[in-house]
C-alpha cells in the first residue's frame, strides 16, 4: 500500500494507524500548494479532490477520506484490535466518534489555517469549538482513550486534530483532560514513529 501524506496534516491519522496495525506501506510526501509528489508526479492524478490522505491499494484502487481509510486499515488487521468488529454496537460507536471528529473538530480547527479568515470569523469558530471541547473533555474523564481503555483508530484522528491547536493559536490549557490525553497518545511508540517519519519530532 502507498500512503500520500503531508506532514502534520490529517493524513497523520492513517499514517499512525498503519504503524499501529503493523502493515507494510510506502510513504509519498505531497506538496499541497503545487499538488506535486516529492518522488515525482502530479497528486491530482492520484486524488482528483486535491487533498490528503489518499491510500493506493496493492490492486491499484485509491481510497480517500481519513475515516474510511482508517477503518479499512483496521479491518485488514483485525487482530491489532484498533477497531471493533463490523456490525457490532461498538463499531457504530467508533463511527460516531469518527463522524464527530471530522464534522465538528477537524473542519473547525482546520479552518483556522486559512489566512483569509477574519478575526471575527476566527473568534466565532473558537467559541463553537470550545463548546465541542467542553463536551469532549467530559467524555474522556476517567478514560485513557475514546473507546475506554483500548486505543482505536478514532484516537489517531483526534490526536492529529488536537495537535493543530498550537499552530492556529488555540489554547488547550482550559482542558487539562485533553492535554493529558494528547500526551498519552503522543507517547505511544508507533505514534512517535509516525511523528519522526514526518519530521514533526526529532
Amino acid at each position: 500500500m502507498e500512503l500520500y501524506y503531508t506532514p502534520g496534516a490529517c493524513s497523520l491519522s492513517p499514517h499512525i494507524v498503519l504503524r499501529e496495525a503493523g502493515l507494510p506501506f510506502t510513504l509519498h510526501k505531497v506538496d499541497l500548494k503545487s499538488k506535486s509528489i516529492e518522488s515525482g508526479g502530479d497528486f491530482n492524478g492520484v486524488n482528483g479532490k486535491g487533498y490528503v490522505p489518499a491510500l493506493k491499494l496493492d490492486n491499484g484502487q485509491v481510497l480517500t477520506e481519513g475515516p474510511a481509510i482508517v477503518q479499512y486499515i483496521a479491518d485488514l488487521k483485525p487482530e491489532a484490535g484498533i477497531a471493533p468488529a463490523a456490525g457490532t454496537m461498538e463499531r457504530y460507536k467508533l463511527q460516531e466518534w469518527l463522524n464527530f471528529i471530522t464534522a465538528e473538530l477537524h473542519k473547525a480547527m482546520g479552518s483556522m489555517f486559512n489566512p483569509a479568515q477574519t478575526p471575527e470569523w476566527k473568534e466565532a469558530v473558537k467559541a463553537t469549538l470550545s463548546k465541542r471541547l467542553d463536551w469532549l473533555s467530559k467524555q474522556l474523564e476517567g478514560k485513557n482513550y475514546l473507546m475506554g481503555e483500548t486505543f482505536s483508530v478514532a484516537d489517531a484522528y483526534l490526536f492529529t486534530v488536537l495537535g493543530w491547536a498550537a499552530h492556529v493559536g488555540f489554547d488547550l490549557s482550559k482542558w487539562p483532560v485533553l492535554q493529558q490525553y494528547s500526551a498519552r497518545v503522543g507517547g505511544r511508540p508507533k505514534v512517535v514513529e509516525a511523528l519522526k517519519a514526518e519530521g514533526l519530532v526529532k
